[in-house]
C-alpha cells in the first residue's frame, strides 16, 4: 500500500530503520521529498537527517514520556498538518500496553513500515484509535496561545 502524499510523522526507535525508510521513500516518490516529520530522543542523528534535506522537520521526543508526547502532540498541532503517524513495524508490535495506548492516541490515522525484500510494506494500524491530549490531529493538542486565552477570565477579555 502506498501512503498519500503528505506530511507524515515517522515515530523513530530505531535510526537506521528510519534513515533507511525516508531514503527509500523519497527516492521512490519523488513529490514526498521532505515530507517526513520525524521524532525521537537521539537528536544528533535525526538533525542529520534534516541537514541531510531527508526529512521536512524533526522533534525531540521521549517516546515514554507521557508529558514529551502531549509537548510533540501540541507543537505538531501548532506548525504541521500531520496526516498520519508511520512506525516499524518492528517497535509497534514489541510495545507494551501501556506504550500501544500511546501510540495509539498520536493519530486517527496509523501506519505499519515493514521492510521487505522489494523494499518496505506500509498498511494501516486497525487498532482503535484514542483522542486525547497525545493526539497531534486534534484540537485537543492546543497550542500555548491557546491555553493562555482558556486561562485568561471572560470578564478581563
Amino acid at each position: 500500500m502506498a501512503i498519500k502524499t503528505g506530511s507524515y510523522l515517522l515515530i523513530d526507535i530505531d535510526n537506521e530503520f528510519s534513515r533507511a525508510f525516508v531514503k527509500h521513500y523519497i527516492n521512490t516518490n519523488d513529490a514526498a521529498k521532505k515530507d517526513i516529520i520525524i521524532a525521537g530522543a537521539n537528536t544528533q542523528k535525526l538533525v542529520k537527517m534534516m541537514f541531510d534535506e531527508q526529512i521536512k522537520d524533526y522533534c525531540y521526543c521521549d517516546i515514554e514520556n507521557e508529558i514529551s508526547i502531549s509537548e510533540l502532540a501540541s507543537y505538531l498541532h501548532e506548525h504541521h498538518n500531520v496526516q498520519g503517524v508511520l512506525f516499524n513495524q518492528t517497535d509497534y508490535l514489541l510495545a507494551d500496553d501501556t506504550q500501544r495506548f500511546i501510540y495509539n492516541s498520536l493519530h486517527e490515522k496509523r501506519y505499519i513500515i515493514s521492510q521487505t525484500n522489494h523494499g518496505y510494506d506500509i498498511n494501516p494500524i486497525n487498532e482503535e484509535c484514542h483522542s486525547n491530549h497525545l493526539s497531534c490531529d486534534t484540537d485537543i493538542a492546543q497550542t500555548a496561545q491557546e491555553l493562555t486565552e482558556l486561562a485568561v477570565p471572560e470578564y478581563e477579555k
